[in-house]
């Protein structure tokens, strides 16, 4: 099931530094992220095995889920706030602000066998 999380952020006068330490219930074998997204959606798959943390670093998304029990909308739009999505949870990224970077954190290296694109 999504939930979201906060990473802890330590902010002073010289500015804020959120740490992704321990944050996870996985290790990560994996990161990439998304930017210079238009009004495309991008994702629209769930996995068989993989876990994911999405943090929009920079500017703003949406993130739909939908699994057997959910259907929500999640809107990402601070660095402190981390979406974990299990493998079940079908998500879409949606609405990216112009300057929006998405950073996702995975839990498995790429395999195109783990996705599964039919949605519930």
């Amino acid at each position: 099931m999504p939930k979201v999380i906060s990473l802890t952020t330590h902010t002073d006068n010289r500015g804020s530094l959120t740490v992704i330490e321990n944050s996870f219930d996985f290790n990560i074998k994996r990161v990439f992220f998304i930017y210079g997204v238009n009004d495309s959606k991008r994702g629209a798959h769930r996995h068989h095995t993989t876990i994911q943390a999405a943090v929009c670093i920079q500017g703003s998304c949406k993130i739909f889920c939908k699994n057997t029990i959910l259907e929500k909308t999640f809107i990402l739009n601070k660095p402190d706030l981390c979406l974990i999505l299990d493998p079940e949870d079908w998500h879409e990224m949606l609405e990216f602000s112009t300057d929006a970077i998405l950073m996702v954190f995975a839990s498995e290296k790429y395999q195109k066998e783990d996705y599964i694109y039919e949605s519930y």
